[in-house]
C-alpha cells in the first residue's frame, strides 16, 4: 500500500509548527526539538516526513553559516564559544578528552586539536568536526 501525500494535513502541520528560516540559536533549538519528535515516530506520515526534511534542511543551513569559522577564529575560540553557548564548563570536557590536564592544554591553545580530538569534540557538541581543524 502506497501512502499518498495529503496537502491539507501538511498545511495543518505547517500551521502548527510554523517553520521559518533559522536566524539564531533559540530558533535552532526549537527546530531541533521538533525534528527529534518527528525522528522517533514509529509510523511517520508522508506529511510528517516532508516537515522533517524541511526542518533538517533549515537546521543544516543555519549551522553551516553559524558555525562556519571566520578568518580570525581559532579552534580554541570556537571551542570556547560552543562551551559558552551550551553552558558547558571545562570539567564537562574531561569525559571527552580524558583528563583535566588535557582539557586545560586544549583550551589554552597549548595542545593543538588534531583530527582525533576534533572528532571527539564534534561528536560531543553535535557539530562538524572540521570546525576544530585549522
Amino acid at each position: 500500500m502506497t501512502l499518498t501525500f495529503n496537502q491539507k494535513k501538511y498545511q495543518e502541520l505547517l500551521c502548527q509548527y510554523q517553520p521559518k528560516v533559522i536566524k539564531n540559536e533559540a530558533d535552532n533549538e526549537t527546530a531541533l526539538k521538533v525534528v527529534e519528535q518527528l525522528m522517533y515516530l514509529d509510523n511517520r506520515t508522508p506529511e510528517e516526513t516532508e516537515l522533517y526534511d524541511l526542518l533538517v534542511a533549515l537546521i543544516e543551513k543555519f549551522e553551516q553559516e553559524y558555525y562556519q569559522p571566520g578568518v580570525t577564529s581559532t579552534p580554541q575560540s570556537i571551542l570556547h564559544f560552543l562551551m559558552e553557548q551550551k553552558g558547558i564548563v571545562s570539567e564537562d570536557l574531561v569525559t571527552v578528552l580524558g583528563s583535566q590536564d588535557m582539557v586545560t592544554r586544549v583550551l589554552d591553545g597549548k595542545l593543538k586539536i588534531d583530527s582525533d580530538l576534533a572528532k571527539l569534540l564534534g561528536n560531543f557538541f553535535n557539530v562538524d568536526s572540521s570546525i576544530f581543524i585549522k
